[in-house]
C-alpha cells in the first residue's frame, strides 16, 4: 500500500522529479517508509533515479536523491472515429503524446472499411512511437452515436452506415490483447476538456459538439451522466418548434435512421442550416460550403454576414438554454467545427443565452479543438491501465 501511494505521488506530481522529503510530505509516510517503497518501485522498473540538478552539483554535503516515474514503461492509445476523420494518439503512462496519426475519411465510407482504416492508422501511430501494437496497455475509442460502454457496443450510429453492431471492441481486443473501451465521442470530449482543456478543474460541465450534428457530453458533480439508455445529451434531436409528430428517435433502429438524417435541432441550427442561411442572404461560402468566409465577413462588419451569424447564434442559444435550465452546469464548452469561428460566434450566443436562462452560464470555446475526443480517450485509457501498473507491487 505504501508503494502504491508513493507511485501515485510520483506520477501525479507537478514536478517531474521529487525528493524523498517531497514524497514524505505528499503521502504522509515516514522517510524510511518512502525509501523502502522507492526500492520496491525501482525493483519493478516503475521509478528511476533522476540526474542530479546542475545547480546542486556544487552543493556542500550529500545531495538529495531525486526520483521520477518511468512513464515509458507502458503506452496507451486514444482513438477518435468519425464520419470525416480518424485520429489516433499514442501516449506514455504520464499522458505525454508520443505519436499521432490523422486520416481523412471519404464520404459514404461504411463500417467495415472504416474499421480497416482505424487498424492501419493505429499500426502507423504505434510504429511512429517506436513500439508495437502488442506493447499497448489499454486502448479507448470514441465514436458518434449511442454507445453502451459497459457492453462495448455501438447501438446507434446514424452518421456512419454499417457501424452500429460492428464488433469493434472484440476485434481490437483480440488483436492487441489489452483492455479496449468504447464510448460516445462527446462523452470522451468532455473528459478531455476537464483533463487538459477549457474545463480543467470544473466539477460540472456540459460539452456541446456543434457542427453538422449537435450532441452534448455531460458531467455533473464530477460524474459523467449518460442516462438510463446511454443516450443522454442527444441535443440534436430536441424539437424547439411545433411540427408533425414523428417516431421517437430513441425507438429507431440503426437501419431505420439514415446516415444523412438530422435531428430537428440539427436541421435548425447545425452547419447545414447555417450554410443555407448564408446562401439565402447572398453571403459567399468557401469550397465545399466552408463557413469560414461567413465568419470572416461578419468579423469585418459585413451587415449580411452579421445578420446570419446573429440568427444562427439565436437559434443555437434557444436549444442550449434547455440544457442550462435543466442542468445548471455552470460551465458550457463549445466544440466541433463551428467553434473555430471563436468569439465571432460565441459572443452573440452568450448574449442571446443570457435572456433565456435564470442564472448566467459561463460559455467557452474548446481549448482542444478537434483533438478533444482523442485526448479524452487517452485519459480513459490511462485510467484503464492503472490496474496493470500496480499489479506487480500489489502481488509482491
Amino acid at each position: 500500500m505504501n508503494a502504491v501511494a508513493v507511485l501515485d505521488a510520483v506520477r501525479t506530481a507537478s514536478s517531474s522529479t521529487l525528493r524523498v522529503a517531497d514524497l514524505a510530505a505528499l503521502t504522509g509516510l515516514s522517510r524510511p517508509a518512502v525509501t523502502r517503497a522507492l526500492a520496491t518501485l525501482t525493483e519493478h522498473g516503475l521509478v528511476e533515479t533522476a540526474p542530479e540538478a546542475p545547480e546542486a552539483a556544487g552543493a556542500v554535503g550529500r545531495p538529495a536523491q531525486h526520483v521520477r516515474f518511468r512513464a515509458g514503461v507502458g503506452h496507451v492509445a486514444g482513438i477518435d472515429i468519425g464520419p470525416h476523420k480518424v485520429l489516433v494518439m499514442v501516449a506514455d503512462l504520464a499522458g505525454e503524446v508520443r505519436a499521432a496519426r490523422r486520416v481523412a475519411i471519404s464520404p459514404g465510407t461504411d463500417g467495415p472499411r472504416l474499421f480497416d482504416t482505424v487498424r492501419t492508422a493505429l499500426d502507423d501511430a504505434v510504429a511512429e512511437a517506436g513500439i508495437t501494437p502488442g506493447d499497448l496497455w489499454a486502448v479507448s475509442v470514441g465514436t458518434p452515436g449511442v454507445v453502451d460502454p459497459a457492453r462495448g457496443e455501438v447501438l446507434l450510429a446514424p452518421s456512419i452506415p454499417g457501424w452500429a453492431g460492428l464488433p469493434v471492441v472484440p476485434r481490437l481486443r483480440d488483436w492487441l490483447n489489452c483492455p479496449v473501451l468504447i464510448d460516445n465521442d462527446v462523452d470522451l470530449a468532455v473528459l478531455g476538456e476537464r483533463w487538459r482543456g477549457a474545463a480543467t478543474g470544473a466539477d460540472s460541465v456540459v460539452f456541446v459538439q456543434w457542427g453538422e450534428r449537435i450532441g452534448a457530453g455531460i458531467v455533473i458533480g464530477g460524474t459523467p451522466h449518460r442516462g438510463a439508455s446511454n443516450a443522454a445529451g442527444e441535443l440534436g434531436f430536441v424539437r424547439l418548434q411545433p411540427g408533425t409528430p414523428t417516431a421517437a428517435p430513441a425507438a429507431r433502429s440503426a437501419d431505420r435512421l439514415g446516415p444523412d438524417e438530422l435531428g430537428p435541432f440539427e436541421r435548425l441550427a447545425g452547419a447545414a442550416a447555417i450554410r443555407g442561411m448564408a446562401r439565402e442572404a447572398g453571403v459567399a461560402l468557401g469550397d465545399g460550403g466552408d463557413t469560414a468566409p461567413l465568419f470572416d465577413a461578419a468579423r469585418d462588419g459585413d451587415p449580411e454576414a452579421v445578420a446570419v451569424v446573429e440568427q444562427a447564434a439565436a437559434r443555437f442559444a434557444h436549444g442550449l438554454s434547455v440544457l442550462v435550465l435543466l442542468l445548471d452546469p455552470g460551465l458550457v464548452v463549445i466544440g466541433g467545427g463551428l467553434s473555430r469561428a471563436g468569439e465571432t460566434l460565441l459572443e452573440p450566443v452568450r448574449r442571446h443565452l443570457q435572456h433565456l436562462t435564470l442564472v448566467p452560464a459561463n460559455v467557452r470555446a474548446s481549448a482542444l479543438g478537434d483533438s478533444a475526443v482523442a485526448v479524452g480517450a487517452l485519459r480513459r485509457a490511462l485510467t484503464a491501465s492503472e490496474a496493470r501498473l500496480t499489479e506487480p507491487i500489489t502481488e509482491a
